[in-house]
């Protein structure tokens, strides 16, 4: 081996290490517990999101396991992504330690179906910003992005059509900033009952950062719909303050 090839191979190795170091000190838990209703989208939202971790420096958990919910465990993400769970999905003492872990600076990225989870949990229900009441069938619908400045949405167009489940909410905070709102007169079976029917939002809430997207149902959201992957992308470094 020549000199040049050595001092390469050490060069590489050494960026390589940086980047295993930087992934583990920059984490996200993508937790995908369902007590209801299971998308068959979450697998290709986990490996979507992995593929996330390995093209922009942070490293991805998966996990269905609710234990993993205390307060030793989750210091070490930055954010945590709820991927399109349902039902109630953790115990009173997993609340506490995800609550603790809120206010003490902790990231959250609800997806599609995370607006269906833990009704009899307030505290969730204004971190997530709403609670899902129906939806009609998948179809096409247009959405509005009524905040183009945020790292979530600043690459979409203004006027966006896309095919996905439109979730209409029972109740939706009064403390969120809006991203996206969806022209409810470009699709059927909407049940809002108003024009104003948002889709995307972020906020900061009790000491921690929250971002949600109504978007996700289908596996190709996943798989080949870019604008949606640097949307959701987006999101999660806005929550983990990349």
């Amino acid at each position: 081996m020549t000199t040049f090839s050595k001092i390469s191979g050490a060069v590489l190795f050494m960026v390589l290490v940086s980047l295993t170091t930087a992934a583990q000190k920059n984490k996200v838990l993508v937790f995908c517990k369902t007590a209801g209703f299971h998308h068959n989208s979450i697998a290709q939202g986990k490996l979507a999101i992995i593929k996330m971790g390995q093209e922009n420096k942070f490293g991805v958990d998966t996990t269905t396991d609710a234990t993993v919910f205390n307060k030793d465990n989750l210091k070490k993400y930055k954010a945590v992504v709820f991927l399109s769970t349902t039902g109630n999905v953790l115990d009173d003492q997993q609340q506490a330690a995800f609550e603790q872990y809120i206010r003490s600076g902790g990231g959250f990225v609800g997806v599609h179906a995370a607006t269906d989870t833990e009704y009899d949990w307030p505290w969730y229900g204004r971190l997530v910003g709403a609670y899902f009441k129906s939806h009609p069938a998948t179809q096409d619908a247009s959405l509005d992005i009524v905040d183009s400045k945020h790292i979530s949405t600043k690459h979409l167009p203004k006027r966006w059509t896309r095919k996905d489940e439109w979730y209409n909410f029972k109740w939706i905070s009064d403390s969120i900033h809006v991203l996206i709102t969806i022209d409810e007169t470009s699709y059927t079976g909407r049940r809002m009952d108003t024009s104003y029917h948002p889709m995307a939002w972020y906020h900061k809430y009790d000491g921690g950062r929250a971002f949600y997207t109504e978007l996700g149902h289908t596996d190709e959201s996943f798989t080949t719909d870019t604008l949606f992957l640097q949307h959701l992308l987006g999101g999660i470094r806005y929550a983990m303050k990349k």
